[in-house]
């Protein structure tokens, strides 16, 4: 979501030339292929193919293909994304080949470095030669980590630009439906689309994968508590992560789960969590943007109800992204029952108005195109 709108910037211009590099960290179909499906990116060049593993071993076996292929290529900048394994290890073999470095999303800090992104996040900035920022936060970041001025640029957020693009083609999926989350309107007929086939019932939409979240049942047991706490009457459906779903027959917590792998064809009902495997991007995008409420411990997902104007929950002592707190919808919950419950009676309460972040404006490709275009020629 963040690399498309780069991509299809800098096609358009004719100096440039790309290679598409496909670590292969994300490897499960809906969670890599049909990304490339549905936002139209061009096939990759090559695909490490690199699988899951430790962080010491991703991180080695990213290095070790990766390596070869730069060395062929032999480019004038290496573009990096986010904050993942892929990011700083790629990062590292560019530095020590002498070739420069533009990150994406740099910039940002939660302050907490037991978790291994804010360390990928810290190591890319500090060998990047071009920093591309989100927010005014990811700029005062690196001011005061000692990075010059000149090599940081505010342009806006790339998957914004994504989601802004995709909205309306998102809106027309049969999601709801397939979920058993329309009101069917007999009034209506069968009709072709979802429009014609009833309203969104109220619901809320879950996501968890962080380790502090859910790799302990005492960790996680909490959170499922306070998910039931407050959702009411409102189903509460759960695209889950493959890790997770490991981790919920771990710690023998299937009780709180309804599961089902296709998406199921009916209405979830009972007070358990509807759970389904995890889904394309246009089908998720359509339920954050029907959700009654988002809960979440995924940096892009706060950033993605903030742009929807949907209320949001973060699952989290902390985050990278505190403009989702200024400017949009969300809010820090913590991780404990009863500092869920309490940021979700704050959050029903609150009267502030949402904004959209500056910059947040579906240009910020564009942007980033122009600066790398004008950084090829020096």
């Amino acid at each position: 979501m963040k690399a498309a709108p780069v991509i299809e910037a800098l096609n358009l211009e004719p100096e440039i030339e790309q290679t598409l590099i496909h670590t292969g960290q994300h490897y499960d179909a809906n969670m890599s292929q049909v990304f490339f499906d549905q936002l139209g990116m061009p096939r990759p060049d090559y695909n490490l193919e690199v699988g899951s593993g430790t962080h010491a071993r991703q991180t080695a076996e990213i290095m070790t293909r990766f390596e070869e292929i730069i060395q062929r290529e032999k480019p004038d900048v290496l573009v990096v994304y986010g904050d993942v394994n892929s990011t700083i290890a790629t990062a590292l073999v560019a530095v020590k080949l002498g070739i420069r470095i533009a990150h994406v999303e740099a910039g940002l800090r939660s302050g907490d470095r037991t978790m291994p992104e804010e360390i990928n996040r810290l190591l890319t900035d500090a060998i990047a030669d071009i920093l591309f920022v989100t927010e005014p936060s990811g700029e005062a970041n690196l001011l005061r980590e000692g990075v010059a001025h000149e090599r940081i640029r505010y342009v806006g957020n790339s998957m914004i630009d994504t989601l802004l693009k995709h909205r309306k083609k998102a809106e027309e999926t049969a999601v709801l439906d397939r979920l058993g989350l329309l009101q069917k309107d007999a009034s209506k007929g069968s009709g072709s689309g979802i429009f014609s086939q009833g309203k969104a019932i109220e619901f809320i939409l879950l996501t968890l994968h962080r380790p502090s979240n859910v790799d302990s049942r005492e960790g996680f047991l909490p959170i499922l508590e306070a998910v039931q706490g407050i959702r009411g009457q409102r189903p509460v459906l759960f695209p889950c992560h493959p890790r997770t779903r490991q981790r919920i027959k771990e710690f023998a917590l299937e009780q709180h789960f309804v599961f089902s792998e296709n998406g199921g064809q009916q209405r979830p009902k009972g007070s358990r969590i509807f759970c389904t495997a995890p889904l394309g991007y246009l089908d998720f995008v359509h339920l954050m943007a029907k959700a009654d409420l988002v809960l979440t411990d995924s940096g892009g997902v706060q950033e993605e109800t903030t742009t929807l104007a949907v209320p949001c929950l973060t699952l989290r002592n902390n985050t990278e992204r505190p403009i989702t707190l200024t400017h949009g919808t969300n809010i820090l919950a913590g991780c404990t029952r009863e500092s869920i419950m309490d940021a979700h009676d704050r959050l029903m309460a609150s009267t502030r108005t949402p904004s959209r972040p500056p910059l947040w404006d579906g240009m910020a490709g564009q942007r980033i195109a122009k600066i790398l275009t004008a950084l090829r020629m020096r």
